[in-house]
């Protein structure tokens, strides 16, 4: 018998656990052989993909949002709407010295009771820290919007509204779309949403009154935080700096590049550029991300001691099968990232998705001559998160059935590939995207001579990939509600 707990229900908890449920069988689990406990602050799960199209109107948020307890009942699994606070790998010294994780209710009428839930296998995939406070002003609750959760981007999708109608009065609007600190990710999202308002603002026959402008912490476009892609192109070998701004140029969004986000006041948003140079720039709307930390996770030891610095990163990411060693830029390899997910020390816990700690960057690091860190964190997308989430639940599966000494699956962000569709529209005949692929995540460069394989790392723009990205929409909602053949469908 074996009890698996998973912290985080988002694209690799929920993966895990629908994939864990299908090895271990429903017959075991609802007859208590086995059991799968899945720990989550929020009773429904979110497509946070589209969560742009919430952000623009396009979509409203039960549209990507359904409830996870009639998901993991049909499954035999067992859900916990609580929030992870410490984790014992020890145990508590006391009669069942078994490691466990201590849980406050957030929801199914037990808001705030606490409860301790032992384990013989946890997966941390907690997702994000919306680290709003690490600027000054920065979020739905002071002078900016976010589109990082579906109500974050409905309130996104009524100012925005409320500046259209402005410019249809007559006036006109500055709008500012992208990062909200130096050292943000999620360029991409940000990249999305922008060329998303560009196509609102055209719908709307306002176009020309608005200034639509894009800041991001990237040193240049198109590095998305991973150091840029080299790919062929209609028959040529071309850069994703070139590709990106090319797009700009052509739907007039304005770009501000290696930009650390200082403050941001009503009405104005401050910041520094990799020139060391401050600024300020004035707007009727904006959109900025936040960057992300992992969320507060204690742990503990069997005496009571603290040990959360040995397990945890200082970004309250977990540790796990990386090399940690400070290295130059020009030092770094593939060999630097995880590939099990395993925890040092613990080889029943893992972390998987946004929760484990990577490495370093992948996108070069750098500062301003005041010494402000203006670099991308590495980018954790929903696909090579899912393959995590599955890639640790087999691993655990194995174990399990076969043994501890079954050998761990390995699926290296080194060896990973990733898609990502930036679409604009939500219709089947008007709507564009830019269509990404790259492989591998991180670069190789001692396999491929511009870090990726050219042939698996492209670049298109059309609206075959604004179709791609509605079947995406409705595929995915699909698989994650554990419906007939979700397991045929990838990653």
């Amino acid at each position: 018998m074996a009890d698996v707990v998973i912290l985080g229900a988002g694209v690799s908890g929920h993966t895990a656990a629908l994939h864990l449920s299908r090895m271990l069988g429903k017959r075991d689990l609802r007859s208590g052989n086995h059991s799968i406990t899945v720990v989550s602050p929020n009773a429904d799960w979110n497509w946070i993909p589209s969560n742009i199209w919430v952000g623009v109107g396009k979509m409203e948020p039960p549209q990507v949002l359904f409830p996870l307890q009639p998901v993991y009942e049909k499954r035999g699994v067992k859900f916990v709407q609580a929030r992870a606070t410490a984790i014992r790998p020890y145990g508590t010294g006391s009669d069942d010295d078994r490691p466990s994780v201590e849980v406050t209710y957030t929801g199914q009428d037990r808001d705030g009771e606490s409860e301790v839930i032992p384990y013989d296998y946890l997966i941390n995939a907690t997702g994000p820290k919306l680290r709003f406070e690490a600027t000054p002003g920065l979020g739905p609750d002071h002078h900016s919007y976010s589109v990082c959760t579906a109500s974050h981007a409905a309130d996104a999708s009524a100012a925005l509204g409320r500046c259209i109608e402005s410019m249809k009065d007559g006036n006109e609007c500055t709008l500012v779309v992208g990062m909200g600190h130096g050292t943000c990710t999620c360029e991409g999202a940000a990249f999305e949403y922008a060329f998303n308002v560009d196509h609102e603002l055209r719908e709307a026959g306002v176009r020309e009154q608005a200034r639509l402008v894009f800041l991001t912490n990237e040193a240049q476009l198109g590095d998305f935080g991973v150091d840029g892609l080299t790919f062929e192109h209609e028959g040529f070998v071309t850069h994703s700096e070139l590709w990106a701004s090319s797009l700009f140029r052509e739907r007039q969004v304005e770009a501000i590049v290696g930009a650390h986000v200082e403050r941001v006041d009503e009405g104005t948003v401050h910041y520094e550029t990799l020139d060391g140079e401050h600024h300020s720039l004035d707007f009727d709307f904006a959109m900025l991300l936040p960057p992300f930390g992992g969320v507060p996770l204690k742990a503990y030891d069997r005496d009571g001691e603290d040990i959360t610095d040995q397990i945890f990163a200082p970004s309250g990411f977990m540790k796990v099968d990386a090399d940690y060693t400070p290295r130059p830029y020009e030092e770094w390899t593939v060999d630097d990232w995880p590939e099990t997910y395993m925890a040092p020390g613990f080889d029943n816990v893992f972390a998987t998705g946004i929760a484990f700690a990577p490495p370093h960057q992948i996108s070069r690091p750098r500062k301003s001559p005041n010494g402000t860190v203006i670099a991308p964190s590495p980018p954790r997308t929903g696909m090579p998160s899912g393959v995590m989430g599955k890639t640790v639940a087999t691993t655990i599966a194995r174990k399990i059935t076969d043994g501890e000494d079954a050998v761990p699956l390995k699926a290296s962000m080194g060896r990973l590939g990733a898609a990502c569709i930036a679409s604009s529209g939500a219709g089947l005949r008007r709507g564009t995207a830019a269509a990404m692929s790259m492989l591998p995540v991180v670069p190789d460069y001692e396999r491929y001579e511009t870090g990726r394989d050219l042939h698996d790392t492209r670049g298109e723009i059309g609206l075959a990939g604004h179709w791609l990205k509605l079947i995406l929409h409705y595929l995915f909602i699909y698989k994650a509600k554990g419906r007939f053949g979700w397991h045929l469908i990838p990653e």
